[in-house]
């Protein structure tokens, strides 16, 4: 054991030990230990303890990635339904309130399928934390989802008899279910993006960094699923409002995507790798689908195309995201050097100075 001078403490061996390391980086402090020693500390680098990864990577299986992108389906389909009720198009009401119930229930069965029981989902519901937006999402989810519920129910009113109880139903439905629609809608917007807020608060880099820009990136990847859906379903002679809509949500999607790549170097899990190719070929598929809708017209081919390119390119870009985060949390470097660089700023360091 290499002897300690009597009278020094071994915290001021410590703090010593500890200011040569803090040395700018490409530097080395030298000077002389307590034996006379020459003494040299290397910068160090961004590894981690034995390469490991400083954070757990998510414990989410793909099925939230499913749900990401199934819950924005159901948003996008709520609020063609609402604007189609609103505009007269019966046709495409319909498409949009089905969707909208079809999307709310696979993401209801995905988010309980990676809970593991049933009980949980109903357990997250005792409380409301208005800081939480898995507790806030959870309502939203809870709420949102019998609205769609009652909505597209109530398409099938026509259908009943014309007498006796189902016959009261039969009038009745169809104004519940306008109004179900309106109510629905009107949540739609947060279920869309609730969920990039959901990634954004987490400690992943690749996530935690984009808070700026998911919110933005999955409402306009919902509302291009949503589009495509109809753009497949709905009567062509009412999917005009559609068209209109994919060019938006391609717009708002790639402005909002590049602002991913532009973060530094948590962006570039969403350039590399598998995140990246899946990132890539949404936003091929975006834009493929928007200039097919724009030329599909009564084409119902054209029409179906572009559709199915719109909902792809929903699924790749949700999907790309959700590798992404996985990948940011499974290389240490991409918690490592951010929180240095944070350090530096806080402490007035020039890119000259920072420290290792």
């Amino acid at each position: 054991m290499t002897d300690m001078p009597p009278n020094e403490p071994v915290g001021a061996r410590f703090r010593d030990f500890q200011a040569r390391i803090d040395q700018p980086d490409g530097q080395r402090r030298r000077g002389r230990g307590h034996d006379g020693e020459q003494l040299a500390v290397p910068a160090a680098d961004f590894t981690s303890y034995y390469g490991r990864p400083v954070l757990k990577p998510p414990v989410w299986k793909h099925d939230i990635a499913g749900y990401l992108f199934t819950g924005g389906l159901a948003a996008g389909g709520a609020l063609i339904g609402a604007g189609a009720q609103l505009t007269g198009r019966p046709g495409l009401r319909q498409v949009g309130r089905w969707t909208a119930l079809g999307g709310v229930t696979a993401s209801a069965y995905l988010l309980v399928h990676d809970l593991g029981r049933p009980g949980r989902f109903h357990h997250m519901l005792r409380i409301a934390k208005l800081t939480s937006p898995m507790s806030v999402g959870t309502w939203i989810l809870t709420v949102f989802g019998p609205l769609a519920g009652v909505a597209a129910v109530a398409e099938i009113a026509p259908r009943l008899p014309q007498h006796g109880v189902l016959g009261l139903a039969r009038r009745l439905a169809p104004p519940v279910g306008d109004v179900a629609a309106l109510a629905a809608a009107a949540t739609a917007p947060a279920l869309a993006t609730y969920t990039g807020v959901l990634l954004a608060d987490t400690a992943v880099p690749s996530w935690h960094d984009a808070y700026p820009a998911l919110p933005f990136v999955f409402a306009g990847s919902a509302l291009a699923a949503a589009s495509g859906v109809g753009l497949i379903a709905a009567p062509a002679a009412e999917t005009a409002p559609l068209r209109r809509l994919a060019l938006a949500a391609t717009a708002i999607e790639m402005v909002s995507g590049r602002r991913l790549e532009r973060m530094g170097l948590t962006g570039e899990p969403y350039e590399h790798g598998r995140a990246g190719r899946l990132v890539r070929a949404g936003r091929v598929l975006l834009g493929v689908g928007a200039v097919a809708a724009l030329f599909s017209r009564r084409n119902r081919l054209l029409s179906a195309f572009s559709g199915a390119a719109l909902v792809a390119s929903s699924v790749a870009t949700r999907f790309g995201v959700f590798e992404a985060g996985v990948a940011s949390a499974r290389d240490p470097k991409y918690t490592v050097v951010p929180q240095r660089e944070r350090r530096d700023r806080r402490e007035g360091r020039s890119p000259a100075e920072k420290g290792t």
